[in-house]
């Protein structure tokens, strides 16, 4: 299992990943911060890039802010689809 810090950008043009910033993953999310909607749409993001199921995708803080820490079981860190130099 992996946990990575992660900053969220809402209402962007596409879901994407934007490399990283001072140590902290960034994606943007095409989903408004609304109803839990980017939250889903961020589990969605980290279950297709890492091809794990949606369950294995866990926001255990900042669930309701831009700064958010997520685990991810079944993966290690060597598994990753990004670099830190992104």
């Amino acid at each position: 299992m992996i946990t990575l810090n992660v900053r969220v950008i809402p209402r962007a043009r596409k879901t994407e990943c934007a490399g990283f910033r001072d140590d902290v993953l960034v994606v943007r999310i095409a989903a408004p911060p609304v109803e839990g909607a980017a939250n889903d749409a961020l589990i969605e993001f980290f279950s297709s890039s890492f091809r794990v199921p949606r369950r294995a995708v866990h926001i255990v803080g900042g669930d309701r802010g831009r700064q958010k820490r997520v685990a991810i079981e079944g993966v290690t860190r060597e598994q990753m689809p990004w670099s830190r130099t992104s």
